[in-house]
């Protein structure tokens, strides 16, 4: 049996941009990406802490360092500039796998660069 594990997570990041008129998915800086192990194509979970909102998509790698976070296409319609969003994505392990297991996760200040 495989239970689904946290396996990634980007907390407190800010809404840069949101483009309705784009296939569905989130743009996320790649420098976050890979400080994390998102994959692009990955399935994500996006959790917005503004309106509650809790949606799946899937992650497009942004320009490296630009701090980038966008909702594109219906998710643009979940969210606003400035709204504060976590990313998370799992992973599907054996549970004695996942009692060793440790999640990446990284903090975002403000302007979505790592704080820790």
């Amino acid at each position: 049996m495989l239970v689904a594990y946290l396996k990634s997570k980007i907390a407190l990041g800010h809404v840069t941009q949101a483009e309705l008129f784009y296939e569905g998915s989130i743009t996320v800086d790649s420098s976050l990406l890979k400080a994390v192990d998102i994959l692009p194509g990955e399935k994500v979970h996006v959790l917005n802490l503004n309106n509650g909102e809790r949606f799946e998509t899937y992650a497009i790698a942004g320009k490296a360092g630009s701090g980038q976070i966008c909702l594109n296409g219906p998710a643009a319609r979940l969210g606003y500039i400035g709204d504060q969003v976590t990313i998370l994505s799992y992973a599907f392990l054996e549970p004695k796998e996942a009692k060793n297991f440790k999640p990446k996760v990284i903090h975002l200040n403000e302007n979505n660069k790592i704080k820790d």
